[in-house]
């Protein structure tokens, strides 16, 4: 059952990458590296305010429908209300989602589709080298520990309602 849980969080987390870059791959330039925002915004392919707007919108939604979602899976599927229990399942969630994240997401999808490559930006470095996935994969990795004990107290919080 897990792992069917744990597809269909990452099919969740492809569904709102896709929602990011809805009207294009321009409108998701804040997952972009910083050399490519800068040529993009000089060009005029959009302004560094709407690409914050777009960045602080979307960031907020994500983490607030990542985070339900997972709260769901964890409280009301498996159903989980201890603490460790509950930290465990969502530290396994969130880890294979960075794992996702950077396989699927980074090197698949964004390093084979001509759908995320800016017009005027073709010759910048907008995918990530393996070095650099291991690199912000280990970072997140940690910050997932912190982030497993918020989802966990949440599931504990919603058992106490």
């Amino acid at each position: 059952m897990i792992v069917l849980q744990l597809i269909l969080y990452c099919i969740l987390f492809t569904l709102m990458v896709k929602f990011a870059v809805r009207g294009g791959a321009i409108d998701g330039l804040y997952f972009y590296p910083k050399i490519v925002q800068d040529k993009a915004i000089e060009i005029g392919l959009t302004d560094r305010e709407t690409m914050n707007r777009k960045r602080k919108g979307f960031m907020t939604l994500f983490y607030i429908v990542m985070t339900a979602a997972l709260v769901l899976i964890i409280y009301c599927w498996n159903p989980v209300s201890d603490f460790k229990t509950a930290y465990l399942q969502a530290l396994l969630f969130l880890e294979v989602m960075n794992i996702y994240d950077g396989i699927v997401i980074d090197k698949i999808w964004v390093g084979t589709s001509k759908f995320w490559i800016l017009p005027g930006c073709e010759d910048l470095p907008y995918i990530q080298t393996w070095a650099q996935v291991l690199k912000k994969r280990s970072l997140l990795a940690l910050i997932w520990v912190a982030g497993a004990a918020i989802v966990a107290l949440l599931v504990v919080l919603v058992g106490n309602l």
